[in-house]
């Protein structure tokens, strides 16, 4: 059995069944058939009645869909129920896409040998989807790796993170309650020995991770032939700060970005380079607001920042602030464990640059601030680690917005805006160790199809 525990008291939520291998072989087989078996597959129309009937039923339980995913997850109330609201507004994407799904036209008769001949594509769905989902949007997540899927008609089934499964199973039976046949969405909470043989199988023709980097490589290099693969890891974002902004205009937007689920955001605010002539004034402004966070339950209306998933990573972020304050780091507020599960939000000024809060992905409520006195050495800082996701550039300067955007290495560069913005119809995802692929709604449901050619030779007609 699973205990499903609350992160901020401990207190035990749920008791849930652990799947088995034969649960695995038994879904695989379920999904490979549904998808071999052509004449049973749902036609565009069913599955935007079936997609329009969950947009209903979300509507009608936000508060319930909010308490689930704040009491398993942690996020604060208020941030859940945006949450819910994204879910819900991805799933009405996914139906104004369908329509969108087409192949196009190949012109033909450009040489003797194509005269006579007309050619174009379709796109067909890929196959089986096997999708292992995180913790820290537990809603919003499974839809961005199950919709895309149904959206298309490909059959999906999804592991949710073991900490965060009820938003996910509850997800699932309202896709079953709207219309959707057995099989078509299947989810499995499984040991990591049986999540790695169902997405490895070759029944399975794309695999959607999100998760951390040395999971989602490894199984990348252990994917069957020809199965594709969409891989969302994590970040260390950079922000650059140049003289030119007002420190007041932009303290709200880091306070944000920075502690926005206690920073358990692959994409949070983490390593900020401001030029020495506003350094002093930003990290105090910022570590003055972040001492005002109110810390505690997520189920509490006035909490802003709730626990970390669990309390080994209180203990991991302890460890890795102390590191930076013995090397130098100079603490501005937080620096503490507040109780087990949560750690007060933090503000660092000038960590050295090899200690982990600024070579790694630091996933709580801690914010560097690093002084800088050349915009091309704070460039080189920010991309001094392996990953690059979304990074953010305040300057009021245009013409230095773009040329530091160009030079930034990142998928997504924010102007005037934190790094951890996000809509779910944009493109979003991670390069070099931080991903593989693009996610949002329209974007993996290309992903999720592939391209068929029809070439019909007219004069035998």
């Amino acid at each position: 059995m699973l205990d499903v525990n609350n992160p901020y008291n401990n207190k035990l939520i749920k008791q849930l069944e652990v799947n088995t291998s034969a649960d695995v072989e038994q879904a695989l087989a379920r999904a490979y058939a549904l998808f071999e078996n052509r004449d049973a597959w749902l036609p565009a129309y069913q599955r935007i009645e079936i997609l329009e009937r969950v947009v209903q039923i979300m509507g009608e339980r936000v508060e319930e869909l909010t308490a689930i995913a704040a009491e398993e997850g942690g996020k604060p109330y208020a941030d859940s129920k945006v949450e819910v609201l994204r879910a819900i507004n991805g799933v009405k994407l996914a139906i104004e896409h369908i329509p969108q799904i087409k192949g196009e036209q190949i012109p033909m008769g450009h040489t003797e040998s194509s005269a006579n001949r007309l050619a174009f594509t379709l796109r067909e769905p890929i196959g089986v989807v096997a999708s292992i989902s995180a913790f820290n949007h537990p809603l919003n997540l499974v839809v961005h790796q199950t919709v895309p899927a149904i959206a298309v008609g490909a059959p999906v089934i999804i592991k949710p993170a073991k900490t965060t499964p009820i938003s996910c199973l509850n997800f699932v039976e309202i896709l079953k309650e709207a219309g959707l046949a057995e099989g078509w969405c299947q989810a499995l909470i499984l040991e990591n020995e049986d999540a790695e043989a169902l997405v490895t199988d070759n029944r399975v023709n794309f695999f959607s991770f999100i998760g951390s980097a040395g999971v989602g490589w490894m199984l990348r290099s252990k994917l069957a032939p020809g199965t594709r693969c969409a891989l969302e890891h994590g970040g260390a974002a950079p922000v650059i700060v140049d003289q030119s902004v007002q420190v007041d205009s932009i303290v709200d937007s880091l306070l944000k970005g920075g502690f926005y689920h206690a920073g358990q955001v692959c994409v949070s605010v983490q390593r900020v380079f401001a030029h020495e002539s506003v350094c002093d004034e930003l990290a105090e402004k910022l570590a003055g607001k972040a001492r005002l966070l109110k810390v505690g339950d997520p189920l509490d209306s006035d909490t802003e920042v709730g626990p970390l998933i669990l309390n080994k990573e209180v203990d991991r972020i302890a460890e890795w602030v102390e590191q930076a304050r013995k090397g130098g780091a100079q603490v501005l507020c937080g620096g503490e464990k507040i109780s087990d599960t949560c750690y007060a939000p933090t503000v660092l000024v000038n960590p050295d640059d090899n200690v982990a809060v600024s070579q790694k992905e630091i996933f709580g409520p801690v914010v560097c601030i690093y002084s800088y006195s050349d915009k091309s050495d704070a460039i080189t800082r920010a991309n001094a680690v392996p990953f690059a996701f979304q990074a953010s550039v305040y300057t009021n300067d245009l013409t230095d917005a773009l040329d530091t955007s160009n030079k930034i290495n990142a998928t997504a560069v924010m102007i005037n805006d934190h790094t951890a913005f996000r809509v779910d119809w944009m493109p979003f995802g991670g390069r070099d160790s931080s991903g593989l692929g693009m996610g949002g709604i329209q974007y993996s449901m290309h992903e999720m199809t592939r391209d068929k050619m029809l070439v019909i030779k007219s004069d035998v007609l």
